[in-house]
């Protein structure tokens, strides 16, 4: 039995592109949209039309640029936004409006000041309206992690009715555990009439650092749509990480599900992705991160080096990565030197590693990290008599 695809939502250029400091010009968008679209997402969030004419030209240029990808606006429940992001859109070859309101009670006591009922019927009107321009258009119920389920369940069935094709399940202020998450995805697909006629979204926020988890737990209980950025970027704590969600699946194969996501173009996207937005990368980031694939433990190292799959369980190469990294440090041990000596020339007997590990320990405790022409220095002021093979 083939494998359920879920769907990628990739919203770097909108999401993403609301962290301080991260702003792009509409041709660094472009770059990277086309990226994107390379990359195999299903959906580019290209932006939030009605926030500002540039914003504006930047989806439609990204609308007209796109081969593969849908590209998709995000708007208020307002007439107004909606007109503006369909005008955006016109170009897309699959465009996708993307409207919604707050569905918490925290939401709408305080940010609308309004009541239930009049939040209902302002989300059937703006998926009405959006109806009239395109036909795929997802709903998002903003603070849905944080709304009665009993009350989403007829906010979504209501939508659907209206014409939704996709109901984005937004963990806003990243709140939930994935138990909590998983069981709200769930209590949706058993009690909403017509669910089978929407694709159901995870959209998670890391302020706990539960994204990536409440966005797999989405997942397992019936969502087909994950809504994440290129290294987790985002509002706040970040968002969902794409890189983190597409290999989980990929490692997983009982989960039965997988994306069109070329893995092999994750690490090159994602230093693209930093280097325009001016955002580092954590080394510790798990799959993008320098250190993701690195080893310094002495333990560790041997094991590598016997067999890769000791400690890594993911190929660097699925993810784009040359190879591992076996840094030397005063944590090393004689097999990393050994290998390290190896891959700069020379070939050490095993009297003549005692020595130099001898030598390396003195040099390792200076230095934090021991580099290739360090080793030469080493090897040659052991008095072991090897010269460079190379």
């Amino acid at each position: 039995m083939g494998k359920d695809k879920v769907h990628i939502f990739d919203t770097t250029l909108r999401d993403g592109e609301q962290v301080p400091g991260c702003k792009l010009d509409t041709e660094q968008k472009l770059v990277i949209a086309s990226r994107l679209d390379e990359l195999g997402v299903d959906v580019i969030e290209a932006g939030f039309p009605i926030s500002s004419p540039g914003d504006f030209q930047s989806v439609e240029e990204i609308a007209k640029l796109v081969k593969n990808a849908t590209v998709c606006g995000l708007t208020r429940s307002v007439e107004k936004d909606i007109e503006v992001a369909a005008q955006a859109l016109k170009y897309a070859k699959r465009p996708r409006i993307h409207t919604g309101i707050g569905t918490s009670d925290s939401h709408i006591t305080h940010k609308f000041k309004s009541n239930r009922e009049d939040i209902l019927e302002r989300a059937v009107a703006a998926v009405k309206y959006a109806k009239k321009f395109v036909e795929d258009v997802e709903f998002y119920a903003e603070d849905a992690g944080r709304t009665d389920n009993e009350y989403l369940a007829r906010v979504c069935e209501a939508v659907i009715k209206a014409g939704a094709t996709v109901l984005n399940i937004p963990d806003t202020t990243g709140y939930c555990l994935p138990e909590e998450y998983g069981a709200k995805m769930k209590y949706l697909k058993e009690n909403v009439t017509g669910i089978d006629k929407a694709i159901l979204s995870c959209h998670c926020h890391n302020d706990l650092g539960l994204a990536t988890a409440n966005s797999i737990a989405g997942v397992i209980n019936g969502a087909r749509q994950i809504e994440c950025t290129i290294n987790g970027i985002g509002e706040r704590a970040g968002n969902t990480s794409l890189e983190e969600v597409v290999m989980i699946m990929r490692q997983h194969p009982n989960l039965n599900l997988d994306t069109n996501i070329n893995s092999k173009l994750l690490y090159d996207t994602s230093l693209m992705v930093s280097q325009k937005m001016g955002m580092p990368v954590q080394p510790n980031k798990a799959i993008v991160g320098t250190n993701a694939f690195a080893h310094s433990s002495g333990i560790h190292q041997d094991g590598v080096i016997k067999n890769r799959e000791t400690y890594e369980i993911i190929d660097p190469a699925e993810v784009g990565v040359s190879e591992s990294s076996i840094v030397l440090t005063a944590r090393s041990g004689r097999a990393a030197l050994a290998y390290r000596a190896k891959n700069v020339g020379y070939e050490l007997t095993k009297l003549q590693l005692d020595k130099v590990y001898q030598n390396f320990l003195k040099y390792a405790d200076r230095k934090k990290e021991i580099e290739d022409n360090d080793i030469h220095e080493i090897i040659e002021t052991s008095e072991v008599g090897i010269k460079s093979l190379v």
